[in-house]
């Protein structure tokens, strides 16, 4: 009998172990297998370098100005994005008339293509006939080419960015905050506590796990960023002010068809995203395990 519920334990996790093991475990080897090769993707075989491509790598200087341009994107959109999503979160949870209304609506930008906003912020970005500068016109701002500016084009790809992924957090803030006992207020509340001690002491630290939760798939998220620098800034705009390190791992393999060369950069993204995450989860998590 046990070892008939041994064999289907294994044969249930049988579908699930297939799918992680062709499309995860073995684009991963593979692809750490391909970035000891000099590969143009056309030919049947490529010349082995070892560790030539790594080598190369660390000492290319576009690929560092790419890793620089993806953590100015990660800072510049994770701390803003937790902080509007947030705040917009902490308004849904009060009882408003047209609640359901406002919700609806910020989580339609989520629900939308990548493609599709990007096209309608390119609009909005126009330097002639975008709202952006019809708006700032009111305040005597000069029309300005916002994705044309070594300066502002990061920014604005940055704003587009969280206008995108507003949604997404402020349902998980909202869901965190309406599942905190209403009782701990009231008992605030019977001990003299109100307004932004509540906030403080209740509602910040029992909400944490979430903004961890968030903050870290931003992360990941920030470092895996293409559509947006492609639809937007094309060519990584303007003096590669905005090639984060995922487009520069295309342009190596689909446009250069360097193979091992992109392969490479892939593997390094993986150990980034994996070190990042083993860092932000041993020192914030047990932070939040503590204030818990």
């Amino acid at each position: 009998m046990k070892k008939n519920e041994t064999f289907l334990a294994y044969l249930f996790i049988l579908p699930a172990a297939l799918v992680i093991i062709v499309f995860h475990i073995f684009p991963t080897v593979y692809s750490w297998y391909v970035s000891l090769f000099n590969w143009d993707l056309i030919s049947p075989a490529g010349e082995f370098v070892g560790l030539g491509n790594y080598k190369k790598l660390f000492a290319d200087a576009d690929f560092w100005k790419a890793l620089l341009n993806t953590l100015y994107f990660a800072l510049g959109t994770i701390p803003l994005s937790i902080a509007c999503s947030f705040a917009v979160a902490y308004g849904l949870s009060r009882r408003i008339r047209g609640l359901s209304f406002f919700r609806t609506v910020y989580f339609l930008p989520v629900v939308t293509s990548v493609n599709a906003v990007a096209m309608i912020w390119l609009w909005i970005y126009h330097p002639d006939a975008g709202i952006l500068n019809w708006f700032l016109g009111f305040f005597g701002v000069a029309p300005h080419k916002w994705l044309l500016d070594p300066d502002w084009a990061m920014p604005a790809v940055i704003l587009m960015s969280v206008w995108k992924s507003l949604g997404y957090n402020i349902i998980i803030f909202l869901v965190a905050i309406l599942s905190i006992p209403r009782e701990y207020y009231e008992a605030a509340g019977i001990d003299g506590a109100s307004g932004f001690s509540l906030f403080r002491h209740i509602t910040l630290p029992l909400v944490m796990p979430a903004i961890f939760f968030v903050s870290l798939v931003s992360l990941i998220g920030s470092f895996q960023t293409f559509t947006q620098i492609y639809m937007l800034t094309p060519d990584g705009g303007p003096l590669k002010s905005t090639m984060v390190i995922v487009y520069y791992l295309y342009q190596n393999a689909f446009v250069f068809f360097k193979a091992g060369y992109a392969s490479a950069i892939s593997f390094v993204i993986f150990v980034i995203i994996f070190t990042l995450t083993l860092l932000q989860n041993k020192y914030w998590g047990e932070k939040i395990d503590y204030e818990n």
